[in-house]
């Protein structure tokens, strides 16, 4: 049985079932995310998650910090704290070429007054740094670098990676490590279609990424990102360290920590130097962002002679890779037209190697980069990969240009269907809202019958691109117009699938008004929004009739939410679409609210929680306000009439304080639940 008065509670039967999953999924996971050997289906590790987490509702007492159920994030947070480093994270010295490394092993060996180092040389990471500290084997604290003395705790966030133990086995007391938090490079591509169908601007690079990941104060959003971890050195140890770095990283490893394999020891310089040279192109191998070579000595008695200096221990130094930068002819300018509408001017130029690949290609980011940069066509232009992934045009060379060449010019119309195009109101993006421009059509027909939308279910991207590229589909509108006969027509497709896919079609047609408003793709307009619309306005021309000043009147929806759905709504081709779904059979409104079983004794009132509640989840709550008739706002303003506040709550606590909106402790909402069900006001 587990300590404490609540876990008193847990029958031990079902203490043994959850310890039994528990232990079964940390190790499933570890076969996944460290040794690529999974054993089991997604549905099946699922179906473990499943039932953890239903014990954990029914007995709170299971949900420990290091359960598995806290990987999938819990409830937002107001900000971060910062806290103290046990031992500061001192920055590191960098090295460019092999004279300036062979300038280091002879400041090492002075500091050392005779003995011969030896180094272990690791991959650079290009991540985040990050403390870690466990105590009696848990995981209590993730810290950032921050200014190297103090950093954010973003525990919360960090529990959310997979590869990294909540609990270790055999652990010391005490132990206190660092790493670097990453983001491979499939999973930033997998991001940013997703950003893509959204509307939204895509990622730059990995590292940005996971910096800004980090810094969500939802981690329920940090955990779908699917952020990753190596860890790299033991600071701190209740048991005495290691004498060599090797076995430290050893240790480590047999700990459960996911730690690089890529490291090499090295006699001398002349071995450092090599490795180094090696990992220059070797590098382009790995699914990861790295910008050079981390060389420290191996010994930590040696470590302990050299110490450090104010800024960075005298022990340890990077290798930084040279930017790779190629010169190439800039041959065209050509205008791409993304799935969400966006344009982007792309440079088509003479084949070049650049950093392990021929590069023919390069976006150009937005016009006003385009503009900025002054690129024209035939210019000698230097072209690099950012974080060595992603080519890139730096400048023009001065003096190369052909004579006469104009500068390109903004485009007005889309390239793809000669709509007028619209500069997004929040950015540099010049964008195309026709949903029916042929350069959309397999994205937005893939959103639209999405799980969250329409979920017309058969419907995945192979069948989406056979029906675009044969003809039968042009928008979501045709959907509703296939028939049997077409159908059969597909590759893979028989008699069986195409009746199933028509009956998922036919189904999708009751669907809530808010799932199709979520379905047509407008811009900045996610689920929530959605149901905010719906739910105000109840039939589609109404929404379509409402001024840009009566939207934002609305909860959660500022001026350039509005101003996307009043320029979606002013496009004459998603008119007729609309039009076309209303003949097709669609439904376009709700109709009068469905009614609500049991007492509604919040009816009109709009409740915001906040802070860590002892009785409800952030869900939770969220669901008890809704079940009660009640409106759940995730903001604070002049429209609030209650705030419901528990511990750590923060800036919306402080808000409500200043607006004069009445705050409630859990008791108080209680109570207040219970006087208006017995019509005490």
């Amino acid at each position: 049985m587990r300590n404490g008065t609540d876990a008193a509670l847990v029958p031990e039967a079902i203490e043994n079932r959850w310890q039994v999953l528990k232990s079964e999924i940390e190790r499933h996971n570890r076969l996944y995310y460290m040794e690529a050997v999974p054993e089991l289906s997604d549905l099946e590790y699922d179906a473990l998650m499943r039932e953890t987490q239903e014990l954990e509702d029914e007995y709170p007492a299971l949900a420990t910090p290091d359960s598995p159920t806290q990987r999938v994030g819990g409830a937002p947070i107001e900000g971060f704290t910062t806290v103290a480093h046990t031992i500061p994270m001192l920055s590191i010295d960098n090295t460019y070429n092999a004279a300036e490394l062979a300038q280091f092993d002879a400041r090492v060996r002075k500091g050392l007054d005779g003995p011969v180092p030896e180094y272990l040389v690791e991959l650079k990471l290009d991540g985040v740094s990050m403390s870690l500290r466990y105590e009696d084997g848990v995981l209590v604290r993730a810290a950032t670098r921050g200014d190297g003395v103090r950093g954010d705790d973003v525990t919360q966030n960090v529990r959310t990676i997979r590869s990294l133990p909540l609990r270790l086995e055999n652990a010391p007391a005490v132990i206190e490590v660092r790493g670097e938090v990453y983001l491979t490079h499939p999973e930033l591509e997998r991001i940013n279609r997703e950003r893509d169908a959204e509307g939204l601007e895509p990622f730059r690079n990995p590292r940005n990424t996971a910096a800004g990941t980090l810094k969500l104060l939802d981690s329920r959003e940090v955990a779908r990102r699917r952020l990753d971890i190596f860890i790299y050195e033991m600071v701190v140890s209740s048991d005495v360290l290691p004498p060599t770095h090797g076995e430290t990283l050893d240790l480590l490893t047999r700990m459960g920590f996911p730690v690089n394999p890529n490291s090499t020891l090295c006699r001398d310089i002349d071995g450092v130097v090599k490795v180094c040279e090696e990992w220059r192109t070797r590098r382009f191998s790995l699914d990861y962002a790295t910008d050079g070579m981390v060389v420290k000595v191996n010994s930590r008695a040696q470590r302990d002679l050299l110490g450090t200096t104010s800024k960075a221990p005298r022990w340890v130094i990077a290798y930084k890779f040279p930017a790779e930068i190629a010169q190439t002819r800039l041959r065209d300018i050509v205008v791409q037209v993304g799935k969400s509408g966006a344009l982007t001017p792309v440079a088509e130029m003479d084949p070049v190697p650049l950093a392990g690949t021929v590069v023919k290609r390069a976006t150009l980011h937005n016009f006003d980069d385009l503009a900025q940069k002054d690129l024209r066509v035939g210019d000698l232009v230097e072209v690099q990969k950012a974080g060595e992934i992603i080519p890139q045009v730096l400048r023009h060379i001065p003096g190369e240009r052909p004579a006469g060449a104009p500068p390109f010019p903004l485009p007005h119309a889309c390239p793809a269907c000669g709509s007028e195009v619209h500069k997004d109101p929040d950015g540099a993006i010049l964008r195309c809202l026709n949903m029916a421009c042929p350069a959309q059509r397999k994205g937005r027909l893939e959103h639209f019958s999405s799980r969250k939308a329409m979920n017309i279910d058969g419907l995945g991207p192979a069948l989406v691109e056979q029906l675009v590229d044969r003809g039968l589909v042009a928008d979501a509108s045709d959907l509703y117009r296939l028939d049997r006969e077409k159908l059969l027509t597909m590759e893979r497709m028989g008699e069986k699938s195409a009746e199933n896919l028509l009956a998922a079609v036919e189904a999708s047609k009751t669907r809530s008004l808010a799932r199709l408003l979520f379905g047509l793709g407008i811009r900045h307009v996610g689920s929530r929004t959605s149901e905010i619309l719906a739910d105000h306005f109840r039939d589609i021309d109404m929404l379509m009739a409402a001024k840009a000043e009566s939207l934002t009147g609305l909860s959660d929806i500022g001026e350039v939410v509005a101003e996307s759905i009043v320029e979606f709504f002013e496009v004459e081709e998603n008119q007729k679409l609309i039009q076309r779904f209303r003949e097709a059979g669609v439904r376009l409104a709700d109709g009068e609210k469905a009614a609500v079983s049991g007492p509604q004794p919040l009816a009109g009132l709009v409740l915001v929680a906040t802070g860590s509640l002892l009785n409800y989840s952030r869900d939770g709550i969220e669901a008890r306000i809704k079940s009660l008739g009640g409106k759940s706002s995730g903001s604070v303003s002049r429209k609030t009439d209650y705030v419901i506040a528990g511990a750590e709550a923060g800036s919306k606590l402080e808000k409500a304080q200043t607006l004069g909106v009445k705050v409630l402790s859990e008791e108080e909402f209680e109570e207040l639940v219970r006087s208006r069900s017995e019509g005490r006001q």
